[in-house]
């Protein structure tokens, strides 16, 4: 009567694989675009802060993630530093915990080395503008 009867209509020929593609192009660009300039840059960032904790030694003048600075006195089994951050006040931390290491200690032996002494150099022979150097670097980072 007043219902006329629906008919189906034939599928459009597809394209082909070609028209897919364009499809998803947008989305590989993207994902493209956001390694480069996100994923890459921060697995760099993270290689880079392993490998400075794990070249930590007794001597090294460090930051902790709560922003104590001290020397670290001993490097301890399963990851754990003992810092002094004040004289005679020696904490244990976790390696995993030091955000930056502010001065490097010179390598314990080595060709040349007579064998006497202590080792390596301290930091704590630093002069005022070394100090200031460093706060400034803290600073700066935060």
């Amino acid at each position: 009567m007043f219902v006329s009867t629906a008919y189906a209509q034939t599928a459009a020929p597809a394209a082909g694989g070609a028209d897919m593609i364009v499809q998803f192009l947008p989305l590989i660009l993207i994902f493209v675009v956001f390694y480069f300039l996100l994923i890459r840059p921060q697995q760099k960032k993270m290689k880079e802060h392993k490998a400075m904790l794990e070249s930590i030694r007794r001597g090294d003048r460090v930051v902790t993630g709560g922003g104590i600075i001290g020397i670290v006195t001993k490097v301890g089994p399963e990851d754990e530093l003992q810092v002094e951050i004040a004289e005679n006040v020696r904490v244990r931390c976790l390696r995993s915990t030091v955000n930056l290491v502010l001065a490097k200690t010179e390598p314990a032996g080595g060709k040349g080395s007579t064998g006497g002494g202590t080792g390596g150099t301290t930091t704590t022979d630093k002069t005022a503008q070394d100090e200031k150097a460093d706060e400034a670097k803290v600073a700066g980072r935060k």
